[in-house]
């Protein structure tokens, strides 16, 4: 195992991967919806269909990539060649997705967009799932790895913010609607090269040998991975996470534009709960090594989930002053829930190696990929279905229906989510006492 100590210079090496990586989460999670509705055209629950069957193939990508960077042996390790080859494809997958061809045919714009999807989704999962699994190779420490992934959700936020907010100001760059979205995938895709670059070039892996690699065939390693009891729970409570959190993020656009008709508050709706997140992720940390990661992570859903609700009660009626300061109340919540799940998975893959002696960070990342894409394509499916059946159309005045959709979208669902994942997490055991045994077993 590496070192336990790692420099400011490997952590930054490290974290500079996810201002492009988080860029994508949330340029998607708060924009991907609203993009094929309002501006690609397609109906909200066949927009909802898209995404979701888009993800669905992750069902086979996620846990495939996983398994092959376990047992890849190179000059540059087991990780980072992904990332080195995975960085054009990437970009061009990203220019691709927000360059809507010139069709109103609904079969072939819904087709589109679930092909394009799938081959954003495959270039994501290349460069995500082994820069995920460098985490446990680069230090065993139990806190040092919520410092290291401290560093990693700081560059986080600053893609998070760029994701939200700067989507807008690029397209209106341009002289046409289509043409300024095109040219922002193709200026926001770059950067999420480059950042996968720098990773590459920032970050060292140790020497691996074939004897280091997993012996055991596809599908004995995800048994096992799924045997894994402190994982499972762990990874349905982030599962829960992203759902209520994509609820919340992929109908904020939508919130401002037609409860309070100020379309042009959504990017500073965004930049103040991502801002408000930033400053809070550091605190997390610190708040982490007092009380411990499961109950920081659980200060997240309680925040949340509150604030759901009282959007959902005061929203409307307070006006978009309230919304725009409330945002600061749930920027806090969100800011506990980016370390704790991520400083947590490598303490139970962990847990696996003592048990099975195999170490295979990649299958449990591959897992955990696809997993979190899951909890979010399911929300934007059912916010899409839940839309339409509420008589949602795009850019027009909408009918109480709508509102009422609106409403609860961004509401009560979101928040019976979040307190469903505040619970499910309570019963997890793997706290720092026991990983020091853990390890003590291990070096043995």
């Amino acid at each position: 195992m590496a070192s336990a100590k790692l420099t400011v210079k490997q952590k930054l090496g490290f974290g500079i991967f996810d201002l492009g990586g988080n860029m994508l989460f949330t340029l998607m999670g708060f924009w991907c919806l609203k993009y094929l509705t309002d501006v690609v055209g397609i109906a909200a629950a066949w927009a909802g269909i898209a995404v979701m069957a888009g993800k669905a193939w992750d069902a086979v990508t996620d846990p495939m990539m996983g398994y092959i960077s376990d047992r890849t042996l190179s000059p540059w390790g087991r990780r980072r060649p992904y990332l080195l080859f995975g960085a054009a494809p990437l970009m061009l997958a990203m220019w691709l997705f927000f360059s809507a061809p010139g069709t109103a045919n609904p079969a072939v714009l819904v087709l589109w967009a679930t092909l394009t999807l799938m081959l954003l989704n495959t270039a994501s999962t290349v460069v995500n799932v082994p820069y995920s699994s460098l985490t446990p190779e680069l230090t065993d420490d139990y806190h040092e790895r919520s410092t290291l992934n401290g560093y990693r959700f700081g560059c986080a936020v600053f893609g998070t913010i760029t994701g939200a907010a700067a989507v807008l100001p690029l397209t209106e760059l341009f002289p046409t609607e289509r043409l300024g979205w095109s040219m922002m995938g193709l200026i926001l895709g770059a950067v999420m090269a480059l950042a996968t670059i720098l990773t590459f070039l920032g970050t060292r892996e140790k020497p691996h040998t074939r004897a280091d690699l997993p012996a055991k065939g596809f599908f004995s390693t995800y048994k096992e991975v799924f045997l894994n009891r402190p994982y499972v729970r762990l990874i349905l409570t982030y599962a829960l996470n992203m759902m209520g959190l994509t609820f919340l993020q992929s109908i904020l656009a939508y919130y401002t534009e037609y409860i309070y008709r100020r379309p042009d508050i959504t990017p500073l709706v965004m930049m103040i709960l991502l801002v408000t997140a930033m400053v809070f992720i550091p605190i997390s940390v610190v708040v982490s090594k007092k009380i411990g990661k499961k109950r920081t992570y659980q200060i997240c859903f309680l925040i949340l989930s509150s604030a759901c609700m009282v959007i959902f009660f005061l929203g409307q009626a307070l006006g978009p002053v309230f919304f725009l300061i409330f945002m600061i109340y749930a920027g806090i919540g969100v800011g506990f829930g980016y370390v704790a799940p991520f400083a947590m998975v490598p303490d139970t893959i962990e847990y696996d190696a003592v048990k099975s002696g195999e170490r295979k960070e990649g299958a449990y990342y591959g897992m955990w990929t696809f997993i979190s894409k899951l909890g979010t394509s399911l929300s934007v499916f059912v916010s899409g279905l839940i839309l339409s059946a509420g008589g949602y159309a795009a850019n027009q005045v909408q009918s109480e229906r709508a509102i009422r959709a609106i409403k609860f979208i961004i509401g009560p669902i979101p928040a019976l989510i979040l307190l469903g994942a505040l619970i499910l997490i309570n019963g997890y055991t793997l706290d720092e006492k026991t990983y020091k045994k853990l390890l003590e077993k291990e070096r043995l």
